[in-house]
């Protein structure tokens, strides 16, 4: 868990400084303003399959971008993509495997093979919810997610002869590539709501995952940090200069 949080981190960090030259020469002053925020959102997620055998939930990791949008006061609208983004489950059972279709291994002997099987599915995840900010810099969110499915397989992972084996059988075919489900969420903003933000959010979709096959839904625990680039290094500046300001407010009384 420490692992995928410090490379989540260190992969946005990377980012931050080169998406922000880019993004600035697109975009110049749109961003910075208080009514647009743009930025880099990852984290991870902890999701499964409804109506399969197994409980297990698979640990995942998301990457992608996000805007916020000032509606009316507090109000904002949140939305992005994830562009790096895996939904599944882990842990298979036979029964699993069986409705499935997919292979089970076996040795020279006709014994089973030891090992994990999980379903993996990529998707483009893009959220459209409406978040209030609270004057604490908490806030809560809610609202649809879409997802368009582009990658899916069956794994199978094991210790074969002393060696880590992978085999990938794809089942893209089985699977509905779009998946649509409502996301409540909520988190707090670091820096008196200036920098980054931390947040969790729920996820349950409403469309069958198989096709043809009903009680198979997706759903998703997401933790995920939001680094912001342009208005909120706006915010950041401003709220600085302020308190500069007020800082040399008291030492003029103090004279």
């Amino acid at each position: 868990m420490k692992k995928f949080l410090l490379i989540i981190i260190l992969v946005v960090v990377g980012f931050t400084s080169q998406s922000q030259i880019l993004i600035t020469l697109l975009l110049g002053d749109k961003l910075n303003s208080p009514n647009i925020e743009f930025g880099l959102d990852g984290g991870v997620n902890w999701t499964r399959i409804s109506g399969m055998e197994t409980r297990n939930f698979a640990t995942k990791w998301n990457l992608g971008f996000y805007f916020n949008f000032r509606l009316k006061n507090q109000w904002w609208l949140h939305t992005g993509v994830l562009v790096k983004s895996n939904m599944g489950v882990d842990k298979l059972t036979n029964n699993d495997l069986n409705f499935l279709q997919a292979s089970i291994y076996e040795d020279s002997l006709g014994m089973e093979i030891p090992g994990n099987y999980r379903q993996k599915m990529n998707y483009f995840i893009v959220p459209a919810l409406i978040k209030y900010k609270f004057k604490n810099h908490l806030y809560v969110e809610a609202g649809p997610q879409f997802g368009l499915m582009y990658k899916s397989w069956v794994e199978f992972e094991a210790d074969v002869d002393g060696r880590d084996a992978i085999f990938k059988e794809y089942n893209k075919e089985k699977i509905n590539k779009l998946d649509v489900g409502v996301t409540v969420g909520l988190g707090y903003t670091l820096f008196k709501g200036t920098g980054w933000t931390l947040g969790a959010k729920y996820y349950y979709g409403f469309v069958n995952v198989y096709k043809g096959v009903p009680g198979t839904k997706n759903s998703s625990i997401f933790l995920k940090i939001n680094i912001p680039i342009g208005a909120g290094e706006e915010a950041q500046k401003k709220a600085a200069e302020k308190a500069a300001k007020k800082k040399a407010k008291k030492l003029e009384k103090g004279k």
